[in-house]
């Protein structure tokens, strides 16, 4: 029985052999934490400002092109500069359009397109961050590591998911929207400390200048691979449908529960940090397509529950179940992504990465706004849900090559793995 339980508890070993990991580690758990200050303040001035439904679902459109353009150019410069510092210097930019916001909301009547304009230069320096961040695991822990390095990150994200939602909820209530746009600056530049203190990160040997050609050579190899290509448009899929966070001001309203705006956006991490905390039996894990697939399915089934019940309590219940699922998909693409692609293009791959668990939420939240104008704020929440399940379950049917990832079978994992293990024998 002890031996059953070690086997849940969270693998430690990136902790203990990366002091880098660590490092990074620290980083985001602080920034992360600040985020969701962000995260609910915006969508809740917008709704304070205008009270429409399409206004707060219009966050999500304005920030689609300059993901898509800048998480593509980002994933190019991350393969050929310092990765460390493109997430240093991102990060420091992210903080000062926080403050942007702060000073915007202590104007005596707080204007509208700010906040827009501000939501899409996010989006572009979040979309040269991620990729970097994301090729930046590789280099820090070892290639055996790396499922369980990307659970404890989940297990941060999952902790600041929980406290940084209903922590900003109060904050927000008690204090006012500045005081969590202050709170989030200030995590910035906490995280920006953390970050000095990594290792410079150059990028592979013989990597190739940031260009047109370069982005389209990483396209290429995405396309190639049916199974990185399966991972990408199944969870755009299940975002796209089932992701209703822009509507949650107006849910809490309709549950007749506007206290629990917070607990809202807090509720899914309290699924993910269950399955964080327990993440050991991840690492065992190798069919990670399947794992994908029916953690897409169980996020969609969430939601529609969700979405039927009128009870707080039951959707706070149902967005915790959807968490829990939200974060295996999250271990299993990821596992599939940091295990079988080659390091010289980690940083593009990771730019379409960014695409694709980006574009499902920005037009996710605009379909959710969009929809709950037309057949109201549940009726979007459980038609969405409806949706995703059909759509993950007919990609399912039509992606054989992703249901039947091996990483134990698979060519690229064993080319990857080859190759960390020759760099760390020449290290």
């Amino acid at each position: 029985m002890k031996a059953k339980l070690r086997g849940l508890r969270p693998d430690l070993a990136p902790w203990r052999s990366s002091r880098d990991f660590r490092l990074l580690w620290g980083s985001g758990a602080v920034s992360g934490l600040g985020s969701f200050f962000t995260y609910v303040a915006v969508p809740l001035q917008i709704k304070q400002l205008t009270g429409s439904y399409l206004a707060v679902g219009l966050t999500g459109a304005v920030e689609l092109l300059p993901l898509v353009v800048f998480g593509l150019w980002g994933g190019a410069l991350a393969d050929a500069l310092d990765r460390r510092k493109l997430v240093l210097g991102a990060e420091t930019g992210l903080g000062l359009l926080t403050a942007l916001l702060l000073a915007n909301s202590l104007l005596p009547h707080p204007l509208i397109w700010p906040i827009y304009l501000v939501a899409a230069l996010t989006a572009a320096l979040d979309g040269l961050r991620r990729p970097a961040l994301d090729a930046l695991l590789p280099r820090l822990v070892r290639h055996e590591q790396l499922t369980a390095a990307f659970a404890l990150q989940q297990l941060y994200y999952s902790v600041g998911a929980l406290l940084g939602p209903a922590l900003a909820g109060v904050v927000t209530a008690g204090a006012g929207v500045p005081t969590a746009f202050a709170v989030d600056a200030a995590s910035f530049a906490c995280s920006a400390l953390l970050l000095v203190r990594i290792r410079a990160v150059p990028p592979p040997t013989g990597a190739e200048k940031p260009s047109l050609a370069a982005v389209l050579a990483g396209i290429r190899y995405a396309w190639s691979r049916p199974e990185l290509l399966g991972s990408y448009v199944v969870d755009i899929a299940a975002m796209l449908f089932a992701f209703p966070i822009a509507v949650f001001p107006f849910l809490a309203d309709r549950l007749h529960a506007p206290w629990a705006l917070g607990l809202l956006y807090a509720a899914p991490a309290v699924g993910e940090l269950a399955l964080s905390v327990t993440s050991g039996w991840t690492s065992a894990v190798h069919r990670h397509g399947r794992m994908l697939v029916l953690a897409a399915l169980g996020w969609g089934a969430a939601m529609t529950a969700a979405g039927l019940v009128d009870n707080i309590w039951l959707v706070l219940a149902a967005l915790a179940v959807a968490g829990g699922a939200d974060m295996i998909s999250g271990t299993a693409r990821s596992a599939i992504w940091n295990q079988s692609i080659p390091d010289e293009l980690r940083g593009r791959l990771a730019g379409v990465e960014l695409l694709s668990f980006s574009i499902g939420p920005q037009l996710g939240q605009l379909r959710a706004g969009g929809t709950a104008a037309v057949v109201g704020v549940r009726g979007s929440v459980w038609l969405g849900g409806v949706a995703c399940v059909l759509s993950v379950g007919a990609l399912a049917a039509v992606l054989p090559r992703l249901l039947a990832y091996d990483a134990r079978t698979d060519p690229h994992v064993a080319a990857v793995r080859a190759q960390r293990e020759a760099a760390e024998l020449v290290a």
